[in-house]
C-alpha cells in the first residue's frame, strides 16, 4: 500500500486546546480521513513538544507561590519536579484532540523530549558538531531578562512603541573652527555608558573634517574616536550614531570593522554593570530616567522628540529584550539554507497558496547563523564535556569516561539546553526512529521484505501549518531533513490562517473574545464546530468566527440527521441491490427526472468536492457539499420523492427508496473527513438495516467515484426548468406574504411545444412544492387582471391574487419602504465622497460604511424586483 504521512505539528505541553489548536488539527484530520478512505496506508502521528521556555515558566511560577526558586532546588531536583509535572497534565491537549475526533494513531505518540526524540537530537548535535556547523562564539544575542536566555532571531516579537528621541551633546576634545560638539541621537540614553566611539556616513559633508577626532563621552569623561561607516543613515536624528558594541547588533558589527572594545554596563538581569560606574544595580530603565535628568542638569541635553519605532519583545513572556554580548552555540545555515531554497525552486517542496514562497525564499536568502543554545534548565542538555585540564571540548552522544587527549575523568558537561525549535526541526524524522532503524512490514510490497518504518514513511506527505512558524520550524525542518537525511521532510506544505473573531481581531483575554473550543462543542457539537472551521479555513486567510458559524453548522448537522431518518424510516419491504441504480436495468428503467438529475447532480459533487480536497480547498469542498446536502437533496430531492414515498405503487417507491440509499450512503462519505461523528452515527444505523457486505466504519470505507454514465444534460436541463417555475411561484408567495396553508392558482405561459410538454408531465411537483390547487401550462394563456408576474427564461408565470391581497396597499407599501431605503443610500454615498471623513476617519468604520452601502443597494433592488412582480 502507498503511504499517506502527516506528522502533527506537536503542541507544547502547556497547551490547552484553543481555536488555533483546533483549526490546524481539523485540516490535518479531515486530510487524513480522505486519504485513508482513497485506500492509502494513512499515518497521522501525534506527539506533544516539551515547550522549553514557557514550560519552564509555568513550574517556576508555581515555585515561586511556594516560596522557591529553582536555583534553590538545584537542577537535578528542578529537573525531577519538571518531569512529574509533565506526567501529570503533559498529555491533556492530547485527550482534548481526541475530542475533537482527530483519528491519529496514538499508540504511535511521540514526546520531543522521550528516548527516541532525545537520541536523535544528540545524534544530530554530535554530527553536525563533528562536520564543523555547529560552533561556539561570542557574538550579540537577544536576551531576556525575565526568562534568563538567549532567543534567536525569528522568536523576537518586534512591537511598534511610541518613545523618545534624545539628542545629545558628545564635546569635542578639542573644538575646531568653532564647532566644540557632536550632536547624537539615540532611543536608548542608558547605553551611552557603554559608547566605545561616534560613528558618521562618510559622505555627509557636515562630519567630514571631524572624521577621525575625539570626542568626551558625557559623564564616563573618557574620549571616543569618531568612525566614518557606510551604515549610519544621515538623515536620522543628527546624523551621528553613539556606537555601542555590547547592546547593538549593528553596533557590534560596526566595532569589528574598526577593531573598537565592547563595554558591557547592562547584565542579564537587566541592571547596570559596574562599567556604568555609579549607576551600578539599578534597573536599565531605572538608569534612562535619573541619567536624563542628570543630562539635563550638566547641559549635554539638547531636547528631546517624540518618536516611534520597533523594540524586540520576548516571543514568550513579553519582556522588552536586551541586546547582549554573550558566548552562545551557533548553527551554521548558509549551505543549509541554499540546499532549501533548491528544494523550493524545484517545487520539491511546494508552499500552498503559493504566495507565502517568495517571502519564504526572502527569508533563506538572508538567513544569519542560528543561534541554539538556551541558558534554561528543561530541555535537551547539550552533549559537549570539558576537561578540568583546559583540553578541546568533547561533544558525544553519552557522557565519555574520559578525556580523549588527557585521560582524565573529571569531565563537566555544558550547562546550556538546545533551542526548542532545534529538537522540533528533527520532528519529520525523529519520530520514526532516526538514525536507528528497525524492520517492519508495511502492506505488501512487490518482494515481501521488511521494510524500516523511516524508509517506509519518510518522506511525510503534507505538513499542515500556520503561516506564523514558517521561518520558525517549516524552514528548518526543510534543511535539517536535507542535511540529515538527504531528502525532503514533506513534498507539499498547506499554510492556514489565524483565528479571528467576527471583526477581524485576534483572540485575546483582555479584550474578552476568546472562544472555547472546548464549551463550542459542548454547546453546539463537535461536527458543528468541524464544519464552521472547515468553511472558514480558505487557504492562507485568517478565520474570522462569532457563534453564528457554530449555530450554522449545528443547523446543518440537524439537516442532515432529520433527511436521513426520513429515508431510513421509509424503507419498508426494500432490498438493497449491488451497484448504481442506473446499472440495475430493472431500476433505471423506471427513473424519473428527479431521480435522474439527483443522479446527476451527486456524480458532479464527487468530482468537485474531491478536487478541491486534492487541491487543499477545503472551505470549498465544505461549500460544495453544504450546497449539495442541504438544497439539492434535501430541499428538492427528497421533498420530491416524498410522493412516491408515500404513495400507494410499490414499483415507484422501489426506485425512490433506490436512489435514496445511494445518494445518501455516498454523501455521508463524502462529508465524513468534514463531520465524522454524525456520519458515522448514521452510517451504524444503515449497518444495523443491511448487515452483509459492509465496513463496520464509515472510516474505512471507500471514497465515492462518479458513476461511468454520461452527464446527464437532458436530465439538468428539463429539472432546472421545473425547479425555478416552483422557485419563482414560492418567491410571490413570499413577497406577496400568502399564507403558507393558503393554496394558489398558477398559469405558466410557456413558448414552445417542447416546454408545455415538460411543464404538463411534471404538473404535480409544481403543485405539490409550490401549494397550488391548479397549475395550468397553455401557450395561450393570456395575463389575468390582478396578478404577480415571474418569468423565467422566455416562459412567464401569473400568480392571481385577486381576492388574497390589497394590491394597491402592497404597491404603497413597497415604495415607501423603497423610499426609505435611497435616503440611507444618499447619506452612505454623501458620507464615502467626504474627503475629510475619508481621511480622518478609521479604516474599520469607513469600511463599514462601505459595507453599509452595497447592502442597502442589495436591498432596494430586491424591493424593486418584488415592486415589479405586482406593477407589471
Amino acid at each position: 500500500m502507498e503511504p499517506y504521512t502527516i506528522v502533527i505539528p506537536p503542541p507544547n505541553i502547556t497547551g490547552s486546546l484553543h481555536m488555533g489548536h483546533a483549526l490546524n488539527n481539523i485540516l490535518q484530520d479531515i486530510l487524513i480521513r480522505l486519504k485513508r478512505m482513497q485506500g492509502y496506508n494513512a499515518l497521522w502521528l501525534p506527539g506533544t513538544d516539551h515547550g522549553g521556555i514557557a514550560t519552564q515558566n509555568v513550574l517556576e511560577k508555581e515555585l515561586l507561590s511556594q516560596g522557591l526558586t529553582r536555583e534553590k532546588l538545584g537542577r537535578e531536583k528542578f529537573l525531577k519536579r519538571m518531569w512529574e509535572w509533565r506526567s501529570e497534565v503533559g498529555d491533556t491537549i492530547l485527550e482534548q484532540l481526541k475530542r475533537l475526533g482527530c483519528s491519529c494513531d496514538w499508540e504511535r505518540t511521540r514526546f520531543t523530549m522521550d528516548s527516541v526524540c532525545e537520541r536523535a537530537v544528540l545524534e544530530a548535535f554530535v554530527y553536525l558538531y563533528r562536520k564543523g556547523l555547529i560552533y561556539r562564539g561570542e557574538y550579540i544575542v537577544n536576551w531576556c531578562p525575565r526568562c534568563q536566555t538567549a532567543l534567536s532571531d525569528i522568536e523576537v516579537e518586534h512591537e511598534e512603541v511610541r518613545g523618545k528621541l534624545w539628542y545629545i551633546k558628545y564635546p569635542l576634545k578639542s573644538s575646531k573652527r568653532g564647532v566644540s560638539f557632536v550632536m547624537v541621537a539615540t532611543t536608548r540614553p542608558e547605553t551611552m555608558l557603554g559608547d566605545t566611539a561616534v560613528a558618521v556616513n562618510p559622505k555627509d559633508k557636515r562630519y567630514k573634517g571631524l572624521i577621525g577626532r575625539e570626542v568626551i563621552l558625557p559623564i564616563m569623561d573618557r574620549p571616543i574616536p569618531i568612525v566614518a561607516d557606510g551604515f549610519v543613515d544621515s538623515t536620522f536624528g543628527s546624523g551621528a550614531v553613539k556606537v555601542t558594541p555590547a547592546h547593538d547588533p549593528d553596533d557590534f558589527k560596526i566595532a569589528q570593522r574598526y577593531n573598537l572594545p565592547s563595554v558591557k554596563v547592562i547584565n542579564e538581569q537587566g541592571r547596570m554593570t559596574e562599567a556604568s560606574g555609579k549607576y551600578q544595580g539599578k534597573d536599565r530603565f531605572e538608569c534612562r530616567k535619573e541619567l536624563v535628568e542628570e543630562l539635563r542638569e550638566k547641559k549635554y541635553l539638547e531636547k528631546i522628540e517624540d518618536y516611534n519605532y520597533s523594540i524586540g519583545h520576548c516571543y514568550r513572556c513579553q519582556t522588552i529584550l536586551e541586546p547582549l554580548v554573550s558566548e552562545q552555540w551557533y548553527l551554521k545555515t548558509g549551505e543549509m539554507a541554499k540546499k532549501a531554497i533548491a528544494a523550493s525552486r524545484k517545487k520539491r517542496v511546494r508552499l500552498i497558496p503559493e504566495g507565502w514562497s517568495k517571502p519564504y525564499l526572502n527569508w533563506l536568502e538572508e538567513l544569519h547563523d542560528w543561534c541554539i543554545s538556551r541558558q534554561i534548565w528543561w530541555g535537551h542538555r547539550i552533549p559537549v564535556w570539558y576537561c578540568q585540564k583546559g583540553c578541546s571540548p568533547v561533544a558525544a552522544v553519552e557522557k565519555p569516561e574520559r578525556c580523549p587527549q588527557c585521560g582524565n575523568s573529571k569531565l563537566i558537561q555544558d550547562p546550556d539546553v538546545l533551542d526548542t525549535w532545534f529538537s522540533s526541526a528533527l520532528w519529520p524524522f525523529s519520530t520514526f526512529g532516526w538514525p536507528k532503524k528497525e524492520g517492519k512490514v508495511h502492506g505488501k510490497s512487490k518482494n515481501e521484505k521488511v521494510i524500516d518504518d523511516l524508509d517506509y514513511y519518510y518522506p511525510t506527505s503534507v505538513l499542515v501549518t500556520g503561516y506564523e512558524i514558517l521561518y520558525l520550524w517549516v524552514a528548518r525542518m526543510v534543511m535539517m531533513g536535507l542535511t540529515l537525511m538527504g531528502d525532503i521532510p514533506f513534498s507539499d506544505v498547506y499554510i492556514h490562517g489565524i483565528v479571528r473573531d467576527a471583526k477581524g481581531r485576534k483572540m485575546s483575554k483582555s479584550i474578552g473574545n476568546v472562544i472555547d473550543p472546548l464549551g463550542t462543542m459542548e454547546k453546539y457539537g463537535t461536527d458543528a464546530l468541524r464544519f464552521a472551521m472547515a468553511c472558514g479555513g480558505v487557504m492562507g486567510r485568517d478565520v474570522q468566527l462569532s457563534e453564528d458559524n457554530f449555530r450554522a453548522g449545528r443547523n446543518f448537522a440537524n439537516k442532515i440527521w432529520n433527511a436521513s431518518r426520513l429515508v431510513l424510516m421509509n424503507l419498508e419491504g426494500f432490498k438493497l441491490s449491488a451497484g448504481t441504480p442506473t446499472q440495475n436495468t430493472s431500476i433505471k428503467e423506471r427513473l424519473t427526472l428527479p431521480d435522474r438529475w439527483i443522479l446527476d447532480q451527486y456524480n458532479r459533487a464527487i468530482e468537485e468536492v474531491t478536487i478541491a480536497f486534492e487541491e487543499y480547498d477545503i472551505s470549498r469542498a465544505a461549500r460544495l457539499l453544504y450546497e449539495f446536502i442541504w438544497s439539492k437533496f434535501c430541499d428538492w430531492y427528497l421533498e420530491l420523492a416524498k410522493m412516491r414515498l408515500y404513495g400507494q405503487e410499490p414499483s415507484e417507491r422501489e426506485a425512490a427508496q433506490v436512489v435514496l440509499i445511494y445518494v445518501l450512503e455516498g454523501t455521508l462519505k463524502l462529508l465524513h473527513p468534514i463531520m465524522p461523528f454524525i456520519t458515522e452515527e448514521i452510517w451504524h444505523l444503515l449497518n444495523s438495516i443491511f448487515p452483509a457486505g459492509r465496513e463496520e466504519s464509515i472510516m474505512v470505507s471507500s471514497w465515492p467515484l462518479p458513476g461511468s454514465e454520461e452527464r446527464d444534460e437532458d436530465a439538468v436541463e428539463k429539472m432546472g426548468l421545473v425547479i425555478d417555475v416552483i422557485s419563482q411561484v414560492r418567491n410571490v408567495r413570499s413577497v406577496m406574504r400568502i399564507p403558507h396553508d393558503e393554496m394558489i392558482e398558477v398559469f405558466v405561459k410557456p413558448s414552445n411545444r417542447k416546454q408545455k410538454t415538460l411543464l404538463d408531465e411534471h404538473i404535480h411537483y409544481i403543485e405539490s412544492l409550490a401549494k397550488a390547487k391548479e397549475v395550468i401550462a397553455d401557450k395561450g394563456i393570456k395575463k389575468p387582471e390582478d396578478c404577480a408576474t415571474a418569468v423565467v427564461g422566455d416562459v412567464e408565470i401569473y400568480v392571481p391574487l385577486k381576492g388574497m391581497i390589497d394590491i394597491q396597499r402592497e404597491v404603497d407599501r413597497l415604495s415607501k419602504e423603497i423610499e426609505k431605503i435611497e435616503i440611507e443610500l444618499e447619506r452612505v454615498n454623501k458620507k464615502l465622497k467626504n474627503k475629510e471623513f475619508l481621511k480622518k476617519a478609521p479604516t474599520p468604520i469607513v469600511e463599514k460604511v462601505k459595507r453599509q452601502k452595497e447592502e442597502y443597494k442589495i436591498t432596494r433592488d430586491k424591493l424593486l424586483r418584488n415592486l415589479k412582480l405586482i406593477k407589471e
